[in-house]
């Protein structure tokens, strides 16, 4: 295998790795946005769940399991996000509305990294095809290159010493 041919080889393979973990990266995004999609629509569920006259002995959740009862009054708001952590009260139907225009927001935004993330995938497949094609082909010159003409001599080639483990491959 001539030293082009390796370069080309383990240049294949390094693009392959570096897009294998950005496909793990817009993985982890899905799933950490999916999350905060889900968390939103329970909040609406939760506020859209309020009766218009308030709750008696209502169950509010704090994290790790714990609950506190209080009553909500008929008039009663939420107190939202707004944005830089800036928190307002609204009314309950405008949290609503924010949480829903927030999701719509966040539907979109999924969307575009799903696609992202099939368009990658096609395109590592097609460098682990072309890594694959290019080991065929050599493959199939090798044996042909590695048989001497009975005229010639045999010149002993000199191995490079490498250290185990330092060749790169498609599952590096």
């Amino acid at each position: 295998m001539t030293e082009p041919d390796k370069a080309e080889l383990q240049r294949l393979a390094q693009l392959v790795e570096v897009n294998r973990e950005r496909l793990q990266s817009l993985e982890q995004q899905i799933r950490s946005l999916e999350g905060i999609k889900l968390e939103q629509e329970h909040a609406m569920e939760a506020l859209g769940a309020i009766s218009e006259d308030g709750e008696k002995g209502a169950m509010i959740p704090l994290g790790a399991g714990v609950q506190v009862v209080a009553d909500i009054q008929p008039d009663a708001g939420a107190v939202v996000d707004i944005g830089s952590r800036i928190q307002a009260e609204k009314t309950r139907e405008e949290a609503i509305q924010i949480l829903s225009k927030r999701n719509e927001d966040l539907l979109g935004i999924l969307q575009s990294i799903n696609q992202e993330y099939r368009d990658l995938e096609n395109h590592v497949v097609e460098l682990a095809n072309t890594f694959n094609e290019t080991v065929d082909g050599m493959q199939i010159k090798e044996p042909k290159q590695n048989q001497p003409d009975q005229a010639e001599t045999p010149v002993p080639r000199r191995r490079s010493r490498r250290k185990r483990g330092t060749e790169l491959t498609l599952d590096d």
